[in-house]
């Protein structure tokens, strides 16, 4: 499935997460990002208007971020 606009953000690992949403939403007004701290379950469903931003317990982004 092509989503639009921006769909993977790799420069943001390591930023923090509410800051790490704010670029993602930004950057694709499409998209709604939402914070999961690691080791959550999420649904497996894909859609083209979400994305997860993985945070560790300092709140700081551990994994790619990226449309799914």
């Amino acid at each position: 499935m092509a989503c639009k606009g921006k769909s993977s953000w790799p420069e943001l690992v390591g930023f923090r997460g509410r800051q790490a949403v704010g670029i993602i939403e930004r950057e694709n007004p499409r998209v709604e990002a939402s914070i999961v701290p690691e080791g959550s379950g999420v649904t497996t469903d894909f859609r083209c208007d979400r994305v997860w931003v993985w945070v560790d317990k300092h709140g700081i982004v551990t994994m790619t971020p990226k449309i799914g």
